[in-house]
């Protein structure tokens, strides 16, 4: 959903990075991607209604912590812990790259970001066949970092949505928040009224700063959002 310079690409089974950070060595980073991944593999190996929920779930205390983050963040949002799975293996990564000394981080994976930022990135928005597509942007500073964007939509990106829109982005200080915030209110973007409908979803998930959405011609923004620029 998102486009940036990319300096570094890694994949692990279903997880595509994109990784800008200084010095980030890529077996490392491969093996912490690895770790994370597996985590969450085996972690569903033992509870198979996790995968497969619509729904928030409970965990057990000996949980790993990124199944726990998973879990707080969708049951603050209404769905099901895999909706911000992508969200959080970015997040996660990212604090794994900074707590190596980098300066400057950003993740990407599916369309999920995780950015700590030492210089104003802009980081552009795309939506399908929208006419919006590709022609918005978040002018992001360091001041507002770290932050999380994330996207879904009813038509492009890999996720599961069960609404109509070209694309719902979401910022919030999780990245795992804002992705789980952004299926949540992309389910609710159907219909009549649907833009609508999301904005108002979004005025009831605690911790989110803002949204946008789009669908077709129609373009719709809910609380603070980074600054918004023609790309």
């Amino acid at each position: 959903m998102f486009f940036f310079t990319v300096a570094l690409k890694i994949a692990f089974k279903n997880a595509n990075i994109r990784v800008l950070a200084g010095d980030v060595n890529s077996d490392w980073l491969l093996s912490k991607l690895t770790i994370l991944y597996n985590q969450v593999e085996d972690y569903i190996s033992k509870d198979r209604f996790f995968q497969v929920s619509y729904e928030p779930v409970q965990v057990g205390v000996r949980a790993p912590q990124i199944v726990k983050d998973m879990v707080y963040a969708a049951s603050i949002s209404g769905v099901g812990p895999m909706a911000c799975v992508a969200g959080a293996i970015a997040e996660h990564l990212g604090m794994e790259i900074l707590a190596e000394g980098s300066g400057e981080v950003i993740v990407e994976n599916g369309g999920d970001i995780f950015l700590k930022l030492s210089s104003e990135k802009i980081v552009g928005i795309h939506a399908g066949e929208s006419a919006f597509s590709d022609k918005l942007a978040f002018k992001v500073k360091p001041d507002q970092t770290p932050l999380g964007i994330a996207a879904s939509a009813g038509q492009v990106g890999p996720s599961v949505s069960l609404g109509e829109a070209d694309a719902v982005v979401v910022v919030a200080k999780s990245t795992i928040l804002a992705d789980a915030a952004a299926t949540a209110i992309a389910n609710e973007v159907k219909g009549e009224d649907g833009v609508k409908k999301g904005l108002k979803k979004a005025g009831t998930i605690p911790g989110i700063q803002g949204v946008l959405i789009i669908k077709d011609d129609e373009l719709a923004t809910w609380g603070k959002l980074p600054e918004i620029v023609r790309n």
